[in-house]
C-alpha cells in the first residue's frame, strides 16, 4: 500500500518539476493541469498535517497517506479547508506551501449530486403535527435515482425512516408529537441506486412548538478533525445536551471525551461506510432548545482565491476530478490562474 502511494507521489513530482517555474515556452494549460494533479496526489509535509493545526505546513497536498489508490483525499485535510472549522488552514499558508509564487488557486469539493428539501405542508392536530417534505435528488437539472435514509432530531427525540426515490423526487410525511420540543432538524442521506459510493446529504431545520431555528453557529461551533468533534460554546449561557452521528446505514451516540467550561470533545466513530458522517449536536441557550449540524469530512467546501464565479475570467482555468474521501466519491474542481490583482 505505502509503496503504491510513494510511487504515485514520485511520478507526480517528476511531472510537476518542469512547471515549477514559468517560462515563456510553457503551455499554461498543461502547467496548471499538472499543478492541479499535484495538489490531489501529493501528501503535503508533514504527511499528516490535516490532523492538527499545531504543525507548520511545509508543502501543500491533499492526498491520504493511507490510501492504496490515486485521487484518494485525506478527510482531515479536506475538513481544514473549510472556513467554519475552528482549525481551518489559512489560504496564505497553503499558497506559500505550494511553492509556486505565480500561481493562485481555488478548490471546491462537494457531493456528486444534490439533495434539495422543502417543507410543503403542515397539518396541526390535537396531539401531533404532520409535516410534509418534498425531497429531490439531482444534478444539473436532471433527477438522480437514489434511495433515501431520513433522520429526524428534536428535543429528546430521534426517528429514522427510509424511502426509495425512483424518479428523483418524493414526498415524506414526518409526524411529531406536540409533547416533543423543538426546533427540529430533518437529515436526509441519498445514495445512488447504481453506485453506493455516490452519496449526498441535506439538512433542513424547521420549527416545531418553537420559534424559527437560529442561523448556523449561533450557539456552538462544531469542528470535526482526526475522528474527534470539538464543540466550542459561543456564550456562557449555552449548555450541550445530546450529540448524534448519522450515516446512511448507521446511527450512533458519540462518546464524550472531555468537558470543559466552554468546550467539549466527542469521539467520532469510523463507520467504514462509503458515506460522510453527519453530526447533530443539541443543547440549550438558557431554556431554549437548539440543534447544530456539521459533516465529517466537512463538505461541501470552497477554499482559496478562485471559485465557480471565476470561470468567466479568461486567465483562470478549471480542472474537475472525481475523488474519493473515506471510500465515497465526490466532485472536486480546482481553479488555477495567475496572481489575483
Amino acid at each position: 500500500m505505502v509503496l503504491l502511494v510513494l510511487s504515485a507521489m514520485a511520478s507526480t513530482s517528476k511531472l510537476l518539476y518542469p512547471y515549477l517555474e514559468r517560462t515563456a515556452d510553457t503551455d499554461i494549460v498543461a502547467r496548471y493541469r499538472e499543478v492541479s494533479k499535484y495538489i490531489l496526489l501529493h501528501l503535503g509535509t508533514p504527511a499528516n498535517w490535516g490532523q492538527s493545526n499545531q504543525t507548520k505546513l511545509s508543502t501543500f497536498g491533499l492526498a491520504n497517506a493511507e490510501a492504496s489508490a490515486q485521487y484518494d483525499l485525506d478527510p482531515d485535510k479536506v475538513s481544514r479547508l473549510n472556513a467554519q472549522n475552528d482549525y481551518a488552514l489559512d489560504y496564505a499558508e497553503a499558497f506559500s506551501a505550494l511553492g509556486m509564487p505565480d500561481v493562485s488557486f481555488g478548490i471546491e469539493i462537494k457531493p456528486v449530486f444534490e439533495v434539495t428539501t422543502n417543507l410543503t405542508a403542515t397539518l396541526s392536530e390535537a396531539n401531533q403535527t404532520v409535516y410534509t417534505f418534498e425531497v429531490s435528488t439531482g444534478k444539473h437539472g436532471r433527477y438522480v435515482t437514489s434511495d433515501l435514509m431520513v433522520y429526524v432530531v428534536a428535543e429528546d427525540y430521534v426517528e429514522a425512516k427510509n424511502a426509495s426515490v425512483s424518479s428523483g423526487r418524493t414526498h415524506l410525511n414526518v409526524t411529531l408529537s406536540n409533547a416533543v420540543g423543538g426546533p427540529a432538524v430533518l437529515v436526509t442521506f441519498a445514495r445512488s441506486s447504481y453506485d453506493r459510493r455516490l452519496v449526498s446529504f441535506g439538512v433542513y431545520p424547521f420549527a416545531h412548538n418553537s420559534a424559527s431555528p437560529e442561523s448556523d453557529r449561533a450557539f456552538v461551533s462544531l469542528s470535526p478533525l482526526n475522528h474527534t468533534l470539538t464543540a466550542l460554546l459561543v456564550a456562557s449561557n449555552v449548555t450541550m445536551s445530546s450529540v448524534y452521528a448519522f450515516t446512511y446505514g448507521h446511527c450512533d451516540i458519540p462518546v464524550m471525551l472531555a468537558n470543559g467550561s466552554n468546550v467539549a470533545t466527542y469521539d467520532i466513530m469510523d463507520f467504514a461506510e462509503p458515506c460522510p458522517t453527519l453530526i447533530v449536536a443539541t443543547g440549550y441557550n438558557l431554556t431554549a432548545f437548539f440543534t447544530e449540524e456539521v459533516a465529517y469530512p466537512q463538505v461541501p467546501v470552497q477554499f482559496g482565491a478562485y471559485s465557480a464565479t471565476s470561470q468567466t475570467r479568461s486567465d483562470v482555468f478549471a480542472f474537475t476530478y472525481l475523488v474519493c474521501i473515506g471510500s465515497a466519491i465526490y466532485d472536486c474542481t480546482l481553479w488555477l490562474g495567475g496572481l489575483r490583482a
